[in-house]
């Protein structure tokens, strides 16, 4: 199965780094969905939740203020203004 390296930065701190099989992320124009061999991609984010669908272990959901997200060659690296971890997780 294709694989996605995933790095999630907040301004001050990493919050994530791993390999996912899918990353879902509240971009400007609506919930963006990435999978391995994604075309290469810069989008803002608004406010919301990015979800990890790490490739061994549970999920990982972080909500975010803002920030941008930038996928190429199946590297996907989100800069949030902020994040901390989604509700109940």
């Amino acid at each position: 199965m294709a694989e996605l390296n995933v790095d999630l930065v907040a301004a001050d701190r990493k919050i994530w780094s791993g390999v996912a099989s899918r990353v879902s992320a509240p971009a400007a124009d609506g919930e963006i969905g990435i999978l391995a061999g994604h075309s290469p991609l810069l989008s803002v984010l608004q406010e919301g939740t990015v979800r990890i669908a790490v490739a061994t272990g549970a999920p990982v959901e972080v909500r975010v203020t803002g920030g941008f997200l930038s996928v190429d060659a199946d590297q996907v690296t989100i800069v949030a203004d902020s994040a901390e971890p989604a509700s109940g997780r």
